[in-house]
């Protein structure tokens, strides 16, 4: 059995730990997750073990960009794939995203890299600000003449509706279910002093966009945000991060965009001067046919890449 205190210890201590680590975050997002622990807590590995038909694969959770090895020492590559060769072999399939401090042989088939985009916050706002392409600095003029504000008493469950509501509309593997963990996930950050929520209203005083932040280890991370598409000509979330950006600007923090593979997504996050970093995918699959194919169905990973 996991000792989630001893397990904390390790996460608050490590050089490379992360709001996804902590036991009560694993909870909510995969109540039966295990893990892989070196000496005594020094070193540890959450794995997020699931089962369909019988067969036992590995996956990456909702609501969690980057797992892997968190450690309280020095981490070299070679200590990364002492982790990666310890995955039990009863997972006979592995989709699964280690964290941008773990160095991996990207010339093994098995690894995968994933493009990140993050800010330093340590300048002051008008440095920042400077770093801005020209399309964000249009698209805040427009955003400033519109009068947008910042609601910083916005309720989680409001900006959870407008996802829902808009883009939530097309993206078919949300359930219910999906909302509801998040909705828990937000309300026990918050508890744990690790999350706040910011919106954006318009001159109406409605509620046009927001966006839940998580907060751990020096880092604001850009977990979630919703906006209404019939205001997008305000850029809501433009101006959101814009002022998430100016209120922690001069401090420790890194701010994380959270993405994106997607090349439009990483672009916008790049416009306000984020640079990018890569983080790897462990993923393989000793399944054949089309038993493999069925599974990846059902469980939601890109059958295309592997059928």
């Amino acid at each position: 059995m996991i000792d989630k205190k001893r397990w904390d210890d390790c996460i608050a201590n490590s050089f490379n730990g992360s709001v996804y680590a902590w036991s009560w975050y694993l909870d909510i997002v995969h109540p039966n997750w295990e893990a892989l622990i070196e000496n005594d807590y020094e070193r540890v590995m959450p794995l997020t073990p699931s089962k369909k038909f019988g067969i036992s694969y590995m996956f990456q959770p909702f609501f969690v960009q980057q797992l892997g090895v968190y450690s309280q020492s020095a981490l070299n590559a070679e200590d990364v794939e002492r982790f990666i060769m310890a995955i039990p072999s009863k997972y006979k399939i592995v989709r699964y995203r280690l964290n941008e401090f773990n160095k991996v042989d990207y010339e093994s088939e098995i690894y995968e890299p994933h493009r990140n985009v993050e800010l330093d916050l340590i300048y002051n706002y008008q440095s920042l600000f400077n770093n801005y392409n020209n399309n964000t600095k249009r698209n805040l003029i427009k955003a400033n003449s519109a009068g947008l504000t910042i609601d910083k008493g916005v309720k989680p469950e409001t900006i959870i509706k407008l996802f829902a509501e808009n883009r939530g509309k097309d993206v078919e593997h949300w359930k219910k279910k999906e909302y509801k963990r998040l909705l828990d996930l937000v309300d026990t950050a918050i508890y744990h002093e690790c999350c706040f929520v910011c919106g954006v209203n318009d001159i109406e005083g409605n509620t046009i966009a927001g966006g839940v932040f998580m907060c751990s280890h020096d880092r604001i991370i850009f977990l979630f945000s919703g906006s209404d598409e019939t205001h997008r000509n305000k850029h809501a979330l433009t101006f959101l991060l814009d002022n998430m950006i100016k209120e922690f600007s001069e401090s420790k923090y890194i701010f994380d965009f959270e993405g994106s593979d997607s090349d439009g997504l990483a672009r916008f996050y790049k416009g306000f001067g984020g640079k990018e970093v890569y983080y790897p995918e462990v993923k393989y699959n000793n399944l054949k046919g089309i038993f493999n194919c069925t599974l990846f169905s059902i469980v939601g990973i890109a059958p295309a890449n592997f059928c």
